[in-house]
């Protein structure tokens, strides 16, 4: 059995055309925006490079707890981790070889510059408000599948490995699947 995130495939994701793609005034009601299924995650950009003449996007997850994703770094792009509600853990590799992790929990911030490997782990169910340099915002709808809803309820996307390896070749991004992390 498969599960349609689109209402009409054919015609495309309803928030078609809700972002302006050019610098222009815009506002969003609370769950609108450009919804993509990656995992179990939601992710809903609400401004992307576009708006921002590549400045900046800006992306909200819903994401329930989980396995740590895996480990990556990204070649050009520096990452947020502002956690609204829930827990994450968020596991960086300093350049000396040393590695940490840090458990944020609602209100807490965390920052990874571009080229550092790390990874997170949802530990319990939780919202996280991303900033990203302009256009990675991207990655995860070239990495999941759009979505008509922002509904928790949908089944997960489970992306195939050769759609993963395209989004990251895409967006500078190189995946680390061998690597460890100490338990906290």
């Amino acid at each position: 059995m498969s599960f349609q995130y689109l209402a009409d495939p054919g015609r495309g994701p309803r928030w078609q055309g809700l972002l302006p793609g050019e610098p222009a005034p815009f506002f969003l009601r609370q769950g609108e925006g450009e919804h993509a299924k990656l995992f179990g995650d939601l992710f809903t950009v609400l401004v992307s490079g576009a708006e921002t003449d590549g400045q900046f996007g800006i992306i909200h997850s819903d994401a329930p707890a989980g396995p740590v994703i895996p480990s990556h770094s990204h070649a050009a792009t520096h990452e947020t981790f502002y956690v609204l509600a829930g827990q994450v853990r968020v596991y960086v590799a300093y350049p000396d070889g040393r590695k940490d992790s840090r458990l944020l929990a609602p209100g807490d911030f965390g920052f990874v510059p571009a080229g550092m490997t790390h990874a997170y782990r949802v530990e319990q169910d939780a919202r996280i408000l991303g900033v990203l340099s302009g256009g990675f915002e991207r990655f995860f709808q070239k990495m999941g599948t759009p979505a008509d809803s922002a509904d928790p309820g949908q089944p997960p996307f489970i992306p195939g490995v050769e759609r993963i390896m395209e989004a990251g070749r895409e967006h500078g991004t190189t995946f680390f699947p061998d690597m460890t992390w100490p338990e906290p």
